[in-house]
């Protein structure tokens, strides 16, 4: 085992770096560019900028290298442990991307949202799965499709006025002026639980069936089983192997923030904050957020492999 999680923490290294090349070269092809957006600001103003000045402006941001030796000087600083200055505030890109106001409001919203997306979802997925073509089946298909089709700024936006704009149950100034309270999360995880469950309902209905159709169960039922053990206890710890494996992006979607239901709501979280240093090309908190997500990743990944052991002993993690 030791040697199992050695080797996949060396590929994990391999691979983060391949993302890294990866996305810095992404982040530097993007259209927004922070110097050209600071020198129209100048224009407006009435500044006039010249050459020099934009030579000097880019040379203080690190934008006047090739994009290779760009790289080559961000990871060097990364191993120094220096994930840069934002361009935008000045200050540390540590500090503003692990702040706790905006990670943890982030967190406290996709974490409260997976546990009702379990609680609700496996359950309904189970019970369509076993009432197959019944009217429970029908009434979680809908829902599926609602979870799946429905866009976050649309259903958030509904939400949003029937709650808090007609009946006046939640906040809509966002957390920056209500602060962390109930009346200003609630209709955000409500949204995010919404249309989560549908695809976690689908995946553990279509694993049930494959599952109740195996010669195991029908030998279970067949010695007198009671129907609850046989449901439970047989067909559902199989039903787990595929739900672990969503483990690999459920540790990254904690922490990533959902930017388009932070946007709707106006919650100051690590997603509308990202979305909003993108749109400013600010490299240092895009390079920083993006690794973070990834080493998230992989590192979900890891704990799927080896979840798999323990829902499955026929699974052996052999370096």
């Amino acid at each position: 085992m030791a040697k199992y999680i050695l080797k996949r923490i060396l590929f994990m290294l391999l691979i983060l770096l391949g993302v890294s090349l990866i996305l810095y070269v992404l982040v530097r092809c993007i259209p927004a560019d922070f110097v050209e957006q600071k020198i129209q600001t100048l224009q407006t103003g009435g500044t006039e900028v010249t050459d020099e000045m934009i030579r000097n402006m880019k040379a203080a941001y690190g934008l006047d290298k090739g994009i290779i030796a760009g790289y080559f000087g961000w990871l060097g600083s990364l191993l120094k442990g220096d994930f840069g200055t934002s361009f935008i505030s000045g200050r540390p890109v540590i500090e503003d991307v692990f702040s706790a106001d905006k990670i943890g409001i982030s967190f406290l919203v996709a974490f409260i949202a997976t546990i009702f997306e379990f609680m609700i979802a496996i359950p309904l997925g189970i019970t369509a799965a076993t009432h197959q073509y019944s009217i429970r089946d029908y009434v979680v298909t809908v829902l599926v499709l609602i979870g799946i089709s429905l866009p976050a700024f649309f259903f958030g936006q509904i939400l949003k006025d029937l709650f808090a704009n007609k009946l006046g149950w939640a906040t809509v100034a966002g957390l920056s002026q209500s602060g962390i309270t109930l009346k200003a999360l609630w209709v955000p995880i409500l949204t995010v639980v919404i249309l989560s469950i549908g695809g976690r309902m689908r995946l553990t209905r279509t694993n049930m069936l494959e599952v109740l159709s195996a010669d195991y169960i029908r030998t279970a039922r067949a010695k007198g089983l009671k129907e609850s053990k046989v449901i439970y206890k047989h067909a559902f710890r199989n039903t787990l192997i595929p739900i672990v494996t969503g483990l690999a992006g459920l540790i990254p979607s904690l922490f990533s923030g959902a930017m388009i239901t932070e946007q709707v709501f106006d919650l100051p979280g690590i997603g509308n904050y990202a979305l909003s240093t993108m749109q400013q090309g600010d490299i240092p908190v895009i390079m920083t957020y993006n690794m973070f997500l990834a080493f998230l990743s992989v590192l979900g990944v890891l704990l799927s492999d080896l979840m798999y052991g323990l829902v499955d002993p026929r699974v052996k993690l052999t370096a």
